[in-house]
């Protein structure tokens, strides 16, 4: 009799050990062991536990091919989260078989070893098998489809703010009267607040805000645009003007065209209202950034005038303030929602449509779409649906919405999502105290280098990635059924070199952690103080730059109530999330073998020195930039 040593790990997280029955098989080259009930004495399968147990077979069993799991009822339903099994063979070395993954229902599921292999490294039949029975069963369960849950989540602290709030702006504006709330949760929030009005201010946001890939550099004037030299020469540096500026590259612009004409809200049987501002921005050699003209419509005429930080206060305050508010709708919408969550969807559903687990593709990626398919359920349930959160706040909710996305899908490009590519086809490759620009792009490097390591750990040669069908069937996926809207992006339906398949995949891992950590994790940093960037807005653009006034701006901004919401919804999406997982850090070991381990640990160092560079950098910073720290940065697209 085969005596072989099975250890068995629950997950550590809350409901995640089990008292329904478990049973085990070893399933060999040579045969099966006996189908085993794990039952130790007193307490088995708790959370976070580790148990041990001992299985037998009458013969051996050769080389281990699948461990089987199979959950049942014992009296109420109770499901499990397993981690691993491990199975020690007499006389042999302990082999690891990740899981990682919840076993609901009566189920039997059965798991490979955890080195990675290719459908070419597998040469026995029953593991051919194994891997197309698994994508079948998850290709029933996974499609593309907008089916959602009905899961509700609580923002009690600032319901009971809005609740029992009747204060008016004019009020708050004057008396500071949020200024301890705002300071209690971040400081960025109260720095906000004293600074918003300041034009310094507002460009920096233009490079390090939550939207810090819209500003371009600006070689000639749109036609649309009228501004003069003579308009914005005060704004200048002494001894030089406008033409000169724009030809050494120091002029830059903000142009919220895709938002023209898009329909607008209807909140509480009030209209809401949108601009498509273009805004004219002049790296001033002493003071930075900053904005010089802003044209709050397309169409220039008597009624789009141009505004200027010449003209009276409240003037320009109001036009950079309807700027700000056309920056809520990119950011959120396209940048953040479009750009980031739903373009990681596509590759998710692919990757376990297409990419069985013992797929080292699939145990690259798996880490980093950690609870991103269900983040996303919650988003069209709560956030863009019919009765969402933006359809009751921001001015572009309800069809707006769906208009705006799809204007974006039409321009997407998959060129736009490389950092590299995307910073030179801006023009801003030269730009000063671009932190954001700055971080991106070593954080690129480093997961470059890291995906790159993986890939030419697996695949040899580029015929290797040319030859492995699962993973052409992953790509052919992702561009034909998932990218099939999009005309503009450009991805190919082929993968045909290591090259390519790295940065596609480096893509994928930038996208879903450092872009998503650079447009999410600060929002309540700028939006919190609502004036700063209010999500909607209830007065018409002004005609008339000599009309503004405290009343004109009060009655524009969002009322009490729409402003709570806006800290709310800004405060749950942007704060750390208590089961976090930082960037580089795999609590889940879907590799086992040491060549992908040691990569791994040689991303995690990299990533140490990346985080000590920029903690130092900002030393000296009054205002810091801090939201690409790797440590804040999610492994995954979990908020």
């Amino acid at each position: 009799m085969e005596v072989y040593t099975v250890t068995v790990a629950t997950g550590e997280s809350e409901y995640s050990g089990t008292n329904n029955y478990i049973f085990v098989t070893l399933v060999g080259e040579k045969g099966e062991s006996e189908r085993t009930l794990l039952d130790n004495p007193g307490m088995d399968f708790c959370r976070g536990a580790v148990d041990e147990y001992k299985v037998t077979s009458p013969r051996p069993l050769g080389s281990l091919l699948l461990v089987r799991l199979e959950k049942q009822r014992y009296w109420v339903e109770d499901n499990w989260f397993c981690r691993y099994v491990t199975v020690e063979p007499p006389g042999g070395d302990k082999v690891v078989f990740p899981c990682y993954r919840w076993l609901t229902g009566d189920i039997k599921v059965d798991l490979r070893a955890g080195t990675a292999k290719t459908q070419r490294d597998d040469a026995l039949a029953q593991l051919l098998a194994h891997r197309r029975t698994e994508l079948q069963d998850r290709q029933k369960i996974y499609r593309s489809s907008n089916n959602t849950t009905t899961q509700r989540q609580r923002f009690t602290c600032f319901q009971r703010l809005c609740n029992n709030c009747t204060v008016s702006w004019v009020s708050v504006l004057d008396g500071n009267i949020l200024s301890r709330f705002l300071a209690h949760y971040v400081f960025g929030s109260e720095y906000c607040m004293e600074h918003w009005k300041e034009d310094w201010f507002f460009g920096y946001q233009c490079l390090n805000g939550s939207n810090p890939r819209m500003i371009q550099r600006c070689k000639k004037l749109p036609e649309n645009f009228p501004v003069t030299s003579d308009m914005v020469q005060s704004s200048m540096a002494p001894g030089t003007n406008l033409d000169q500026e724009l030809k050494e590259g120091t002029v830059f612009l903000l142009d919220y065209a895709i938002l023209d004409g898009v329909p607008t809200n209807t909140i509480k049987g009030k209209p809401q209202y949108i601009a498509a501002p273009l805004c004219l921005l002049y790296q001033h050699p002493d003071d930075g950034l900053m904005p010089i003209a802003i044209q709050l419509g397309q169409t220039p005429g008597l009624d789009t005038p141009i505004f200027l930080p010449k003209d009276p206060p409240l003037a320009w305050l109001l036009a950079k303030i309807w700027v700000r508010h056309a920056e809520f709708q990119v950011f959120q919408v396209l940048s953040h929602l479009l750009r980031t969550h739903l373009v990681v969807e596509v590759f998710c559903v692919a990757t376990l449509r297409q990419l069985p687990a013992v797929h080292p593709i699939y145990k690259l990626l798996a880490p980093h779409l950690r609870y991103t398919l269900e983040i996303n359920t919650r988003g069209r349930s709560q956030l863009i649906s019919a009765d969402g959160i933006f359809k009751r706040v921001v001015s572009t909710g309800g069809e707006g919405l769906l208009i705006l996305a799809q204007r974006e899908y039409k321009v997407l490009t998959y060129r736009s999502l490389q950092p590299y590519n995307d910073f030179a086809d801006r023009g801003v490759s030269r730009l000063p105290n671009y932190f954001y620009r700055e971080h991106s792009l070593m954080l690129w490097e480093a997961i470059h280098s890291f995906v790159s390591g993986m890939v030419s750990l697996y695949y040899q040669s580029d015929h290797d990635v040319q030859g492995d069908v699962e993973l052409q069937a992953w790509i052919r996926e992702i561009a034909q059924e998932g990218l099939a809207e999009l005309p503009s992006f450009g991805l190919p339906s082929k993968v045909s070199t290591r090259e390519e398949l790295s940065t596609l995949l480096a893509v994928v891992v930038f996208t879903s952690t450092v872009q998503h950590a650079a447009t999410n994790n600060g929002q309540f940093d700028w939006c919190a103080w609502v004036p700063n960037t209010p999500c909607t807005m209830r007065q018409p653009p002004p005609t008339d730059k000599n009309a503004a006034t405290m009343e004109m701006v009060m009655a524009s901004l969002p009322d009490v109530s729409q402003s709570c919401l806006q800290m709310a919804i800004t405060w749950h999406l942007g704060r750390a999330q208590p089961d976090a997982i930082p960037l580089g850090h795999y609590t889940e070991e879907h590799f086992t073998e040491a060549p992908a381990v040691a990569l791994i640990n040689g991303f995690r160092a990299e990533l140490e020195k990346i985080e000590a560079h920029i903690l130092s950098q900002n030393e000296r910073l009054e205002l810091q930039y801090l939201f690409l720290l790797p440590s804040r940065i999610e492994n995954s697209i979990t908020i």
